[in-house]
């Protein structure tokens, strides 16, 4: 199957990002794609997650989400983005990506379990964290899709379980805050999840200078197919499940792991 990944440059304009989606979108049905999977925070962005976070925060069939649904409806693509969601709770919001099918029906969505309260930062300030740690997995076009979002790529466990529930891949959506060695633990960790795991992913980030860009499409070896660089824009590649099969059946580490 084919899939895409868009690199946005989110900002502050909603409107501007839900258009940066409809081209991209549009690109990755014209190129073939089956999916489209957009970062983190797609909707609505800042270097600094604050309190006009939950202030722009919707229900998951507001307005946003439902824009979301016409694109994917409108070029006939699965389409997964992050969004901010409403928490119910004064001042906090959740982190979340939501994944459309090509007739606009929602097939997923998956709440940040893992906040970035690292580096400076305190992303629990104002968002909540996830309220289930269970498994995101959906399908699409004939293959399984697992939801990862950002900070998660540090917690191992979560991309095994997504493994363990039947993805094939990992949509790693994210805004991956710049520093030091940040850009070489980007990719590393995100070669590590796909190397473990037998599985593709897609680590899809915002561009500079908000986050480090550099998304990547890797294989079930941790093999680059794909570098979108620093720059906004939109890929497709093919993925391949018979490739998933074949590199399991050599490195059967599901059937021979003790733990």
């Amino acid at each position: 199957m084919r899939i895409a990944f868009g690199q946005l440059a989110s900002g502050t304009d909603i409107n501007a990002n839900l258009a940066a989606i409809e081209r991209f979108a549009a690109a990755a049905a014209l190129d073939g794609a089956s999916l489209v999977a957009f970062p983190e925070y797609s909707t609505y962005e800042k270097k600094t997650v604050d309190a006009s976070f939950p202030e722009v925060a919707e229900p998951l069939d507001g307005p946003i989400c439902q824009e979301l649904a016409r694109t994917a409806r409108r070029h006939r693509i699965a389409l997964v983005a992050g969004v901010v969601e409403e928490a119910g709770e004064p001042g906090k919001a959740y982190n979340t990506l939501v994944a459309f099918g090509p007739e606009g029906n929602q097939l997923a969505f998956y709440r940040k379990i893992h906040l970035f309260d690292a580096q400076g930062f305190g992303e629990s300030t104002f968002i909540r964290p996830g309220p289930s740690t269970s498994p995101v997995v959906f399908e699409s076009g004939g293959a399984r899709f697992g939801l990862m979002t950002c900070y998660d790529l540090r917690f191992p466990e979560l991309a095994r379980s997504l493994a363990d529930a039947g993805a094939q891949v990992l949509l790693v959506c994210s805004s991956w805050v710049p520093g030091t060695h940040k850009t070489e633990q980007w990719l590393a960790l995100n070669a590590a999840r796909a190397i473990e795991n037998s599985v593709y992913v897609a680590g899809v980030c915002q561009a500079p200078p908000v986050s480090v860009g550099r998304s990547i499409l890797l294989d079930p070896m941790g093999v680059i197919e794909v570098d979108l660089g620093l720059e906004p824009g939109v890929r497709a590649v093919d993925v391949s499940l018979e490739t998933v099969a074949r590199v399991r059946e050599a490195f059967p580490t599901f059937r021979q792991r003790r733990l």
